[in-house]
């Protein structure tokens, strides 16, 4: 089997539905869903369809982090990814196309594609090739990353962090595991936002800057950030979430990368 994927969810109502049934109407069928509940006390379980595909695992947990760990445990297939409830792939032949790339691109551990954010109605693209610079900045959305499943063999997210934990495990790989992600060329996800990163940006940068010092050094962690200043990120940052200003700024930043 080539694709595990992963739903985590607690509570998820509709969505988890939504997400089920976004997953079901891929054109390729190898694949597997996992989702792993955190012992739901709503009625959203029992939306799943009947399926032989489908996988349904429901215990405690001690958060999102360790949730997806669980569930890569219960995976079978070559690479996993992770679709949040309420996220969706972009259209039905994703991992037609990604299997094809795969195919002809073997062994790069890790595979990225660009996602759909809801909110700001634009394609958010991703650079050809992740660099020291990109690893700084940002990852691509773990809804738009497929990654080996062996890469848990050795370890999985580390759950101290509550917001950066699939950026911790994305800069391992890099830095540690010296894995160069392959760029799908793909719109791989549509996700929505607004989750608990949003909400608790004081932790989230703390996180961040933890993370980069243990991967990259003080020194060029300090590096980095200055040049982030300089360039003027935060309003960068603004102005791509913003559906007024989005449109002509991915283009722009889409017309850099390529």
């Amino acid at each position: 089997m080539i694709f595990s994927v992963i739903t985590v969810c607690f509570n998820a109502g509709e969505k988890l539905k939504n997400t089920i049934d976004n997953i079901l109407d891929q054109t390729f069928d190898d694949y597997e869903i996992i989702v792993k509940d955190g012992l739901s006390s709503d009625d959203s379980l029992s939306s799943i369809p009947k399926d032989e595909r489908i996988k349904v695992f429901s215990e405690k947990d001690a958060g999102i982090y360790d949730a997806m760990n669980k569930a890569v445990s219960y995976a079978s297939g070559d690479y996993v990814i992770f679709m949040n409830c309420g996220d969706a792939f972009y259209d039905n032949d994703v991992l037609k196309k990604t299997a094809e790339y795969m195919s002809d691109n073997p062994d790069k551990k890790i595979y990225y594609g660009d996602a759909f954010f809801c909110n700001a109605k634009q394609i958010i693209s991703q650079p050809k090739e992740i660099t020291e610079s990109i690893c700084y900045r940002h990852m691509p959305n773990h809804q738009s990353c497929f990654f080996e499943r062996k890469l848990w063999d050795d370890d999985g997210f580390d759950i101290k962090y509550k917001i950066r934990a699939d950026y911790d495990f994305f800069l391992r790989s890099y830095f540690v595991k010296n894995i160069r992600p392959a760029y799908l060329g793909i719109t791989v996800a549509s996700y929505e936002g607004g989750g608990f990163s949003e909400s608790n940006q004081k932790r989230d940068k703390e996180e961040h800057r933890e993370i980069v010092v243990k991967y990259m050094g003080e020194k060029k962690a300090n590096h980095y950030r200055r040049i982030m200043r300089l360039t003027l990120q935060p309003l960068r940052t603004w102005i791509a979430q913003k559906s007024i200003f989005a449109g002509a700024y991915n283009s722009l930043k889409k017309s850099i990368y390529r």
